[in-house]
């Protein structure tokens, strides 16, 4: 089945879909050896994150590979299979693919890339990053620090987004919070600690950055905020926590390096995101641009607005809401359109004119589908992608071969339906005694 996600046919298939090769002037990154090659690297890295599956990724290898072959010796140009490497591309905040990265100077801190997709634009923006970079050299900004040491001994801002609680601040900033709080208890003479002080420091910054302060990094002094640290049991040093409204407390036992300090952050922030957005299929667009940039676009074809009223169409959307947030790990696109709207989509998956509300599970990469057969409830829907996600359930291929043409039409207003206006017919005027009654 086309639809498996399982780890060994993924394996399979994206080994022989690799955008990439070896005789390529694109370096291939894996979480092998990515903090090898571009942390820990003096050299500034253009790194693509993107998915064999990604249409927009297919049509930007060839550009990709100009630009890396133009820059070799003086940028460097990597990628990385996000598809395959999902806890990098995580690490990152990559959600849509392709996603390019500039790693300058400070490789704990990297650009969006924003420009155009040509080898020309990837260029340009290679050279003005290049020379942002010398000019911060040469007035003796480095940008940031390439190593612990370095931070330690630099002391002054690096520890800028870690933010110190006491036992007078640590209720009102962290139980009362909407945030999630990863919070480190330290004793200032503790080894383990001053180890971990540059790793938590440059992690903050990038988590604070990523998840636009959703996730917060802080530290306890524990042999000063003693009832803090008998609150919460501390025995040794460093102890990380984890505080999440409405939960108690989790100790974190990850790796203690900024990259995997910066995974579970993410995790933890992906848990606590809100779901992708449902879109109304308005324009072509619309519909190519959601279905090209993920794995799959669940369509749903609500019944005419004339049905169903306001309030019944809301309660169709709401569930579609309760299911991309409950399956928003899968980053699938979700859509909805209008019985009628979109007819020449409808035949092309086999709804076609009857028993609306529909959903469709779309792969525009395979161009096949999978129909719900079951209710559009919340266990249906649950039971219907569940089965897709581990690979069962059966597949068509779309009518034609492609998404039919999409119609442009306004978006729906929030409001119930009303019929058209007919003319008023004045038969005031029409003498029934004049018909023949042969044409009655």
């Amino acid at each position: 089945y086309f639809f498996v996600l399982g780890t060994v046919s993924c394996t399979l298939f994206l080994a022989v879909n690799s955008l990439y090769s070896a005789s390529d002037d694109v370096i291939e990154l894996t979480p092998t050896n990515f903090n090898r090659e571009v942390i820990q690297s003096e050299s500034l890295w253009l790194v693509e994150f993107y998915a064999p599956w990604c249409g927009h990724c297919q049509r930007l290898t060839p550009e990709w590979k100009k630009a890396a072959t133009a820059l070799k010796g003086v940028v460097k140009v990597g990628a990385v299979d996000a598809d395959k490497h999902q806890s990098l591309g995580g690490q990152y905040g990559v959600r849509g693919f392709p996603t390019i990265k500039i790693f300058g100077a400070n490789k704990n801190k990297a650009e969006d890339y924003q420009g155009g997709r040509t080898s020309d634009a990837i260029v340009d923006a290679a050279l003005s990053a290049l020379r942002s970079l010398v000019k911060d050299r040469l007035s003796g900004r480095s940008g940031g620090y390439s190593s612990g040491k370095q931070s330690r001994e630099s002391g002054g801002g690096d520890k800028k987004d870690v933010i110190e609680l006491t036992d007078d601040s640590f209720d009102k900033k962290v139980i009362n919070s909407d945030d999630v709080w990863m919070v480190e208890f330290y004793a200032p003479w503790c080894g383990h600690c001053k180890n971990l002080e540059p790793e938590w420091a440059a992690a903050a910054t990038e988590v604070k950055e990523q998840t636009k302060g959703k996730v917060k990094l802080a530290a306890v002094d524990a042999t000063v905020n003693q009832v803090l640290a008998s609150r919460y049991g501390i025995r040794g040093f460093p102890t990380i926590k984890i505080f999440q409204k409405g939960e108690d407390p989790v100790d974190y036992d990850g790796g203690r390096t900024r990259s995997d300090i910066i995974a579970r952050a993410l995790d933890l922030f992906s848990d606590n995101a809100p779901p992708p957005e449902l879109l109304e299929i308005i324009s072509e667009d619309v519909l190519k641009s959601t279905c090209d940039a993920h794995q799959l676009c669940i369509i749903s074809v609500l019944p005419h607005i004339l049905d169903t009223g306001a309030s019944g169409r809301n309660s169709y959307l709401d569930v579609m809401l309760k299911m991309a947030e409950k399956y928003k790990k899968k980053m699938w696109g979700w859509l909805w359109t209008e019985a009628g709207a979109q007819s020449d989509l409808e035949s092309s998956l086999g709804i076609g004119g009857f028993g609306y509300p529909a959903m469709a599970a779309v792969n525009a990469r395979k161009m096949k589908f999978a129909l719900l057969k079951g209710s559009f409830s919340e266990q249906g829907i649950n039971e219907f992608l569940r089965e897709l996600s581990v690979g069962r359930g059966s597949t068509a291929p779309v009518g034609g071969g492609a998404f039919p043409k999409i119609h442009s039409v306004e978006p729906w207003d929030g409001k119930d339906g009303e019929l058209p206006v007919e003319d008023d017919i004045d038969l005031s005027d029409v003498d029934l005694d004049d018909w023949d009654k042969d044409e009655l």
